[in-house]
């Protein structure tokens, strides 16, 4: 019998040209799985062959878990049980019972073989997909092979691909049979079907189709900054030339527009913004919104915000159908878009100034004249008037040096007096807050500001509304909420 096992396992590793230890370890799977039908419950088993003489050994095993957390007798045992047979037995080891070995003869070298043969099959399949994302080619064109409940499954040389129907362009009608191109976003090697996830609605899908249509891009000559997009309907994406003499517009237009045409052609009739980057936000957000004419831009460089002003007629063309000229604009660029008329600007402004004033009065204790002064001087925050250079605020003609003396040190009071309150506010925060994965101390302090102590507390935020106490972008305000709602679902 151990003579035969030894043929079959050379005879084996020489047929399918793998190592014999593959060939070994398949059978002893084998062995071990006809070993567990002699009982009636589920058990756990293990099988030893010896690579030598061909000899193998069976076992019933039971893992060792803490004496209360024992809940399947038949494959593990409580600790103080298996420390009676062995002390020196730790939790998470084995202990084993030899059994009597399963005649060989009785299981056949079929089921054996069925056995390699499956683990050979995972190697291929594991060394194909190996091969293919070593390619680094995350632009997958195939063949519509089939389609599973509304899902598309493309064949693309020897590998399969799952196009799923949400990542399919809105109101597109695929074919089995029909060619198509989608971008490489996921690769589930736990997927017992297609493990590539391909998508036709990123952004990453037109960047790539961009760089397939304009040599210039992979040369290097261009290069694709941000793209957006409404998939199906409406697409921006931001170019830049680093070679002053290239029209970046121009080149991925291409002839008669041939080249935009191409791409166009691909996303079901997407219509695509080609727009000039710049390092300015300010002319970025400008060419952005093209073709709608701006009349003044005000930024806020912390916040990453920023108030567009356009003229009543230039309004709906600025915002869009269902707002969606802004909300890519917004997208592509990265920052908060306001648009706004001229006359909503005045009130807005109206209303701001008003406000600083009342702040400056009521914090400095001055009356209206000197706080609109200090309005007037471009003065915003109490952090203004207490750190501008002094000889910054001595040249203000309606105030003499003991004045700017006497509000620059009331100023200074009240932001020590405030930072004072918010760090005792500090001491009343939770640990839980404190240790939350993704937290820092800033952002803390104004959360505590804001009344927000504990995990709980943070938990029951919606992510624009923290957005809106910190500032912070919406991914990483989702991320907090989701770790603080972890407890929530355990």
């Amino acid at each position: 019998m151990s003579r035969e096992i030894l043929l079959l396992v050379d005879a084996l590793a020489r047929e399918k040209a793998v190592e014999k230890e593959i060939v070994f370890t398949a059978l002893e799977m084998a062995l071990s799985s006809a070993t567990k039908k002699r009982f009636h419950e589920d058990v756990e088993t293990r099988v030893s062959i010896d690579r030598q003489s061909g000899d193998y050994e069976s076992f019933r095993r039971w893992l060792v878990v803490e004496d209360d957390e024992l809940t399947e007798p038949s494959r593990q045992v409580s600790l103080a049980e298996a420390q009676k047979i062995n002390p020196d037995i730790q939790i998470g080891d084995f202990t084993e019972q030899p059994l009597e070995p399963i005649e060989f003869g009785r299981i056949g070298a079929q089921a054996a073989k069925q056995v390699i043969f499956q683990k050979i099959r995972d190697a291929e399949r594991e060394q194909m997909l190996n091969d293919f994302l070593e390619r680094g080619d995350y632009l997958v064109t195939g063949t519509i092979k089939r389609i599973e409940r509304g899902n598309a499954i493309i064949e693309s040389g020897r590998i399969e691909a799952e196009l799923p129907r949400d990542q399919m362009i809105p109101k597109e009608n695929l074919r089995i049979g029909d060619r198509v191109r989608a971008y490489l976003y996921k690769v589930d090697r736990a997927a017992r079907g297609a493990q590539l996830k391909l998508s036709r609605v990123t952004s990453e899908f037109l960047a790539k189709l961009f760089e397939l249509e304009v040599p210039e891009i992979e040369e290097g000559i261009l290069e694709i900054k941000a793209a957006a997009r409404d998939p199906g309907s409406r697409a921006k994406i931001a170019v830049k030339s680093n070679d002053q003499r290239v029209d970046p517009i121009g080149t991925c237009v291409g002839m008669r527009g041939s080249r935009v045409q191409s791409v166009i052609s691909e996303l079901a009739g997407e219509r695509v913004d080609i727009i000039l980057w710049s390092d300015d936000p300010a002319t970025y957000i400008i060419n952005a919104l093209a073709p709608a004419e701006i009349s003044s831009i005000m930024v806020d460089e912390e916040q990453q915000n920023m108030d567009i002003v356009v003229d009543e007629e230039n309004l709906a063309q600025a915002i869009g159908r269902g707002g969606q000229n802004v909300r890519l604009a917004s997208e592509l660029t990265g920052w908060s878009l306001n648009i706004m008329t001229v006359e909503e600007s005045q009130s807005k402004q109206e209303q701001e100034i008003a406000f600083t004033k009342q702040l400056f009065m009521d914090k400095l204790n001055i009356d209206e004249d000197v706080a609109e002064v200090l309005v007037e001087e471009g003065f915003s925050t109490l952090e203004e008037v207490a750190y501008v250079p002094l000889d910054e605020m001595l040249e203000i003609e309606a105030l003499d040096e003991d004045a700017v003396n006497e509000i620059r040190d009331r100023a200074r009071n009240v932001l020590l007096t405030d930072a004072i309150a918010n760090e005792e506010k500090v001491e009343n925060v939770a640990d839980d807050l404190l240790s939350l994965e993704g937290m820092d101390i800033e952002t803390v302090r104004v959360l505590a500001v804001k009344g927000i102590y504990n995990q709980g507390d943070l938990a029951d935020l919606a992510a624009d509304d923290l957005v809106e106490m910190t500032g912070m972008d919406i991914e990483r305000a989702n991320k907090l909420i989701i770790k603080a709602r972890e407890p929530w679902f355990v």
